[in-house]
């Protein structure tokens, strides 16, 4: 891969978001990555101007209600993220957002991929940092397919060789950015592709994916509409609008389906999200 054409085209069309503005702090860029999974950059990054203004530190967020922090969430999505985040920001206490990648890893919610973003993008370590875009970048621009393979760790390995021994961490973050601006999951914009005179899928005539990928990339896609996430979507918003806990009548009138509305109902109560008093009324956790 041509890492010269991927960071000069990444210097002339990096999207200015706020967390990459200088002098964010390692708890900016944790949060940012955190609440940047599974959801679109221009969602994030309102909520997350709004969540360091009110939490600028862990030891801000750790004194925060868990009830609060839920309601700042909105309609980011997935809310165990929030209180993954809270108790992230419990376990490091008076201390500081470590720069290891395996200190990071031990942090509550910390998974592989959020380690070793925040240990490159922050501290500079020369780590290989792979999501779904990167993914799918690899896979078109080395192995020549269109769609990219299930994640496996064997990827971490092949995107470190990629690295340049200087600035490796920007790099990474303009591999990231050349897969949600140019090479997409559809559509792809190759025309404006920094390599694409040397991309394997061009040279091999841009084939189409087998329908075993095709298949294996459709089940993947996860749906929203009339899921149990939705309903719990919808639960939520009821306890978030509400200053007093809610007889279960309430909750009630969200979704007509009785069985689907019960076991949503379920797994958040499963899950913490949501409580139980004694008199049976419902309401976010403290």
């Amino acid at each position: 891969m041509d890492t010269q054409a991927v960071m000069e085209w990444f210097d002339a069309n990096e999207r200015p978001l706020p967390w990459r503005a200088p002098g964010t702090s390692a708890w900016g860029v944790l949060l940012s990555e955190v609440m940047s999974q599974q959801t679109p950059v221009a969602r994030v990054a309102p909520q997350w101007k709004e969540w360091m203004q009110r939490w600028p530190t862990p030891q801000d967020l750790a004194a925060a209600s868990k009830a609060d922090v839920l309601r700042a969430w909105g309609k980011l999505g997935y809310p165990r993220r929030a209180l993954r985040l809270w108790e992230c920001a419990k376990e490091i206490g008076e201390g500081e957002v470590p720069g290891d990648v395996d200190k990071l890893l031990a942090l509550p919610g910390i998974g592989e991929y959020t380690a070793r973003a925040v240990a490159a993008f922050h501290f500079g370590r020369n780590v290989p940092v792979v999501d779904t875009n990167v993914r799918r970048v690899y896979a078109r621009a080395e192995e020549g397919r269109f769609l990219a393979p299930t994640p496996s760790k064997r990827e971490l390995a092949q995107v470190e060789e990629l690295l340049p021994e200087e600035n490796g961490p920007r790099f990474s973050a303009a591999l990231m950015e050349l897969g949600a601006l140019v090479c997409t999951a559809k559509n792809p914009e190759c025309m404006a592709c920094p390599i694409k005179t040397t991309c394997a899928w061009q040279l091999a005539g841009c084939p189409e994916p087998s329908a075993e990928e095709t298949a294996r990339a459709k089940k993947r896609v996860q749906k929203f509409t009339g899921t149990d996430r939705q309903v719990r979507g919808l639960l939520l918003d009821v306890l978030r609008a509400s200053p007093h806990p809610v007889p279960q009548s309430e909750l009630d009138t969200v979704w007509e389906d009785a069985p689907q509305r019960a076991r949503a109902l379920a797994s958040l109560l499963d899950d913490g999200l949501m409580e139980q008093n004694e008199e049976g009324l419902f309401h976010l956790p403290q």
